[in-house]
């Protein structure tokens, strides 16, 4: 399994945790706690690269 880096932040504006994946641009997701920011940004993750 490949391992990406994932940059996590409060988002005042949209009142949720974003969470980017770098190396894959525009791949990026939201949640209301940290954990499920992550968890959704696995999925958007998975997605992207069966999309790519």
């Amino acid at each position: 399994m490949i391992k990406y880096e994932l940059v996590i932040y409060w988002s005042e504006e949209d009142n949720a945790f974003i969470v980017e994946v770098p190396e894959l641009a525009g791949c990026m997701a939201d949640g209301l706690t940290c954990q499920e920011a992550v968890k959704n940004a696995e999925i958007i993750r998975q997605e992207w690269i069966e999309t790519a």
